[in-house]
């Protein structure tokens, strides 16, 4: 039996496709040797490390890009990015404090069988930017691919906004999940939902003008205030849900990086298709 394993991620780069993008600084293999020179001089004794730093700088017993094997050290980057940018994992305590009257949990505290299962896409390509999608619509997807929603299933949503990705457009391309979509699934056994837009909740823009034209706050981040009563996770910013063959009888892995105490994780989705 041979396995296809698709990835559903978007990169990290220092493309500006988001509000706070990622900042990454790549240092090649040159730049690496000289840092590694420079660690070098690190002693447990801190008057012999400040002597080694003095004969560095110098000249003098100073290891450079020169004195490693074809002149090339270790390279590596530095990053700086929200734990939001990029696809991402959100924590029952990104929510709020509390879910389920108890203190919510943190990123490195999501139980790991969450993110292995069973997984499920649901097609709202026809749905329009903006448009709620509610617990109505994902029976009704349910029944039309023939699928009985169980316990422990991952549900992803494909909006089909992941095509603008790299465009402005992609902030207000998605259509987005009320409370009542969210907390159908959440009872039925669902601990992580996933969409390929911007965000699981209506663009910003969407929810704001509601919010100002109602004033009514139901209509901000439903989707995910719902998590402070029903307690899950969801992924965002996920792409490639097209090239997953058929709508269910596939496996996800999605385990998120484990950042102590933080509302996100870094998260690289993948589905596992039998071929």
């Amino acid at each position: 039996m041979a396995l296809k394993f698709i990835d559903l991620s978007m990169p990290l780069d220092n493309s500006p496709v988001e509000p706070e993008p990622a900042k990454i600084k790549y240092l090649d293999h040159k730049q690496g040797a000289n840092l590694l020179g420079l660690a070098s001089c690190v002693s447990k004794s801190f008057l012999k490390t400040i002597g080694n730093l003095l004969f560095h700088f110098l000249g003098i017993r100073k290891i450079s890009y020169k004195d490693f094997p074809d002149g090339y050290g270790l390279a590596w980057e530095e990053l700086k990015g929200d734990t939001h940018t990029g696809t991402h994992l959100d924590a029952p305590f990104h929510y709020g404090p509390v879910s389920e009257g108890r203190p919510s949990k943190t990123i490195d505290e999501i139980p790991l069988d969450w993110c292995y299962g069973d997984g499920v896409v649901l097609d709202f390509t026809a749905k329009k930017p903006g448009d709620f999608i509610s617990a109505n619509d994902i029976e009704t997807s349910f029944k039309k691919i023939g699928y009985s929603i169980k316990k422990g299933d991952i549900v992803f949503f494909m909006t089909g906004a992941d095509k603008k990705w790299g465009n402005f457009d992609y902030f207000f391309a998605h259509p987005g999940l009320n409370r009542d979509a969210v907390l159908y699934l959440v009872d039925k056994g669902v601990k992580i939902i996933g969409t390929d837009g911007y965000g699981l909740d209506r663009p910003f823009k969407d929810m704001i003008s509601d919010y100002r034209k109602a004033k009514d706050k139901s209509y901000l981040w439903p989707a995910h205030f719902a998590g402070r009563t029903k307690e899950y996770c969801h992924i965002e910013k996920m792409t490639n849900l097209d090239r997953i063959p058929k709508p269910f009888g596939f496996k996800v892995a999605c385990f998120p990086i484990k950042i102590k105490g933080a509302s996100a994780g870094w998260v690289r989705p993948v589905a596992i298709v039998e071929e």
